[in-house]
């Protein structure tokens, strides 16, 4: 990648990359939990209480998130059949949350409209606090547009949550596939009028960004704590290999705000918004 002759469009992983979903799913099971818990109206059975006093809820939270990998990478290839049979991300991170709640003897800590209310967190976790003033500026001189397996409705709300100015909302859900099947990918240059090599993906995933690769992207890397899915062996590889156009790495971003911020800093776009909201919607809803 040149940053003389940058991309035309840069494409945004969500999950992980400009979100910390960790934080924002974890605190949410917690607090969740113990308004049931201590709800005077709430029939909580005394097995469940104590089961739910000894849960660590961000052990929970990963394996949530765990669940969605799996879920995503068996439906990066679906046949026609499942095509016509696609299933949403929302859909997922409700029915595995029933089900995660089932394994861990949990059923009946929350109510049918509480694991409801509690499966649309993910339409609203908080982003990193480089992410939206870098985007503001991205914004005026590339486009910007999100490439993710969350639902489009899900971007949309993380998008008005966390003050992303993205032109364009785009999801697997479009392309019926989710990544890293090259239909997304492919589809996505191609739904942007653009040629693919005009296009760079920006995630905290190697896998992601080599698939795009393959497709014939640009790519550039924003490592994040605990996100990155690649044994260290496998990441050391891939820097050495050099198929990544632009690598921010942990160590890069001591010295700034990092990650986004340091991606606008290297195609040098100025600087200076501030923005970013919190899940006020969400949480009153909870409460109901």
């Amino acid at each position: 990648m040149s940053t003389i002759n940058p991309p035309k469009a840069l494409l945004f992983d969500v999950f992980g990359t400009l979100v910390d979903w960790r934080t924002t799913v974890s605190n949410t099971l917690s607090t969740q939990a113990a308004l049931a818990l201590n709800s005077p109206s709430a029939s909580v059975p005394t097995s469940v209480r104590l089961f739910a006093s000894t849960i660590s809820w961000p052990d929970f939270a990963q394996e949530w998130r765990e669940t969605y990998k799996v879920f995503t990478s068996s439906q990066s290839s679906p046949s026609k059949s499942q095509k016509h049979a696609f299933k949403t991300v929302d859909q997922h991170h409700h029915d595995s949350l029933v089900r995660l709640l089932a394994d861990h003897n949990l059923t009946g800590l929350w109510s049918a409209d509480q694991l409801h209310a509690i499966a649309q967190i993910w339409h609203f976790l908080d982003p990193w606090v480089d992410a939206s003033p870098a985007l503001h500026d991205l914004s005026k001189s590339f486009i910007l547009c999100t490439l993710s397996n969350g639902s489009v409705s899900l971007l949309r709300d993380l998008a008005a949550h966390a003050d992303f100015p993205f032109s364009r909302t785009l999801s697997s859900e479009h392309f019926g596939a989710y990544k890293p099947s090259p239909l997304v990918y492919n589809g996505a240059a191609e739904h942007l009028g653009l040629r693919n090599e005009q296009c760079a993906l920006v995630a905290a995933h190697l896998g992601d960004l080599k698939a795009a690769r393959d497709c014939g992207y640009q790519t550039i890397y924003v490592e994040r704590n605990d996100e990155e899915d690649w044994n260290p062996e496998e990441v050391m590889s891939a820097k050495r290999e050099g198929w990544v156009d632009m690598w921010i790495g942990l160590e890069d971003q001591k010295m700034s705000l990092g990650g986004i911020a340091e991606v606008r800093g290297r195609f040098a776009v100025g600087n200076g918004y501030v923005g970013g909201r919190g899940w006020a919607g969400i949480a009153d809803q909870l409460k109901a």
